[in-house]
């Protein structure tokens, strides 16, 4: 029988090593670690997100149960007192860093968006992470509560985090939608809170489309009308011009798109600059933006970012960073493998199996004569395909 390591360490060898030595290198504090190294923080920060250890000790004292099995992730015995002291003291400007290397690793492999059209696609939004206000005080945003907020860009292909900003809670989205540099010629979804005619104006001129919900006491002049597919749903497709005060300072025309749900009844208005895709597809468009918050629901049920092991302002963002570089890498072994299963499926086996001396190829193999055990676990519907 051939040898293989546990699931744990072939997981982790998806990590280039390379990459992040050099990253070590540019976020490092100026003293080298005797022991605890980032690799063993960043094995033991992963270790506590698949598995949803409930505390720090609790991690600590489960990898130490596995002593057998830690040398060949590259760990020693770690003290709790010594992984407090990294998440709070160490830059977690290196978890950011190591969350972009992986993106770019995981892209390559994602699979296309369901649309016909090349263009990429993108949904952005922002999610709060509620704390705990005498626990960390640094986080306050309103008299009496707390917290931080996620502002994130999901790339449609694969359904992957492309970026990430954690700020404050008082942080307006806008302001981090505007320091964003997208492809020309890409698409990106966004809600009403993202309503800015400055920032629609810079989309156009900078030759990026966007697809928007009309805002209900928006002001426009119909320039155009075209006819639309009633079978569809579709009740108007126009082209139009604001005509708000800070509309006009940069002034271009627009598309209007009605469309009535037919289970709800409920009647949407959108506005784009894009005048070549279908009315239809504008409108598909703007419902596939709803695996945002399928992302964000998932993170928050599944990894450990609701609960935190270190108070400071550091300590958070270090572990959120972390958790998004475990998603990443859970979806890069999806793509890698061809799983038809979804992540939550993935990650509940992982958790079972992790320092199992399995191929990944043995571990997700079903028998013919074994019931699929797959089927039996609630799973959280992400449209990965």
């Amino acid at each position: 029988m051939a040898h293989c390591n546990t699931v744990f360490h072939q997981l982790l060898k998806f990590v280039p090593r390379h990459r992040f030595s050099s990253l070590e290198k540019e976020h490092g504090t100026g003293r080298k670690a005797r022991k605890f190294t980032r690799w063993n923080q960043f094995v033991a920060l992963m270790f506590m997100h698949i598995t949803e250890r409930a505390s720090l000790r609790d991690s600590i004292d489960s990898l130490c149960v596995r002593n057998g099995f830690l040398y060949h992730l590259g760990l020693r015995n770690i003290c709790r007192s010594t992984f407090s002291d990294a998440n709070n003291r160490r830059p977690a400007s290196f978890f950011r860093a190591l969350f972009d290397v992986t993106y770019q690793q995981c892209r390559p492999l994602a699979p296309k968006h369901k649309f016909r059209f090349k263009n990429k696609l993108y949904s952005m939004d922002a999610t709060l992470v509620s704390l705990c206000l005498s626990v960390f005080p640094w986080a306050r945003f309103r008299r009496a509560k707390a917290g931080v907020r996620l502002h994130t860009l999901l790339d449609h292909s694969g359904y992957l985090p492309a970026f990430m900003e954690i700020s404050d809670g008082k942080k307006h989205e806008i302001r981090v939608a505007k320091s964003l540099t997208l492809p020309k010629g890409s698409i990106v979804v966004v809600d009403r809170a993202y309503t800015d005619y400055e920032w629609f104006g810079s989309l156009v001129e900078s030759g990026i489309y966007f697809v928007i919900r009309q805002k209900r006491n928006a002001t426009y002049r119909t320039i155009d009308r075209r006819c639309v597919n009633k079978r569809q749903c579709l009740t108007s497709d126009q082209t139009i011009l604001l005509t708000g005060v800070k509309a006009s300072q940069r002034p271009h025309p627009l598309r209007r798109i009605g469309y009535r749900d037919p289970q709800t009844g409920k009647h949407y208005i959108f506005l784009t600059n894009n005048f070549t895709l279908a009315a239809k597809t504008i409108c598909d468009i703007y419902r596939d933006r709803w695996q945002i918050e399928l992302f964000f629901k998932w993170i928050k049920q599944n990894l450990r970012i609701k609960a935190f092991i270190g108070n400071s302002e550091n300590a958070v963002m270090t572990q959120i960073y972390a958790a998004l570089i475990t998603y990443l890498l859970l979806a890069y072994m999806k793509f890698l493998t061809k799983l038809t299963m979804t992540l939550t499926a993935l990650i509940r086996i992982l958790q079972l199996n992790l320092f199992q001396k399995l191929t990944v190829e043995e571990l997700f193999k079903l028998k013919p004569d074994r019931p699929n055990v797959h089927r039996d676990i609630k799973q959280l519907p992400l449209a990965f395909c």
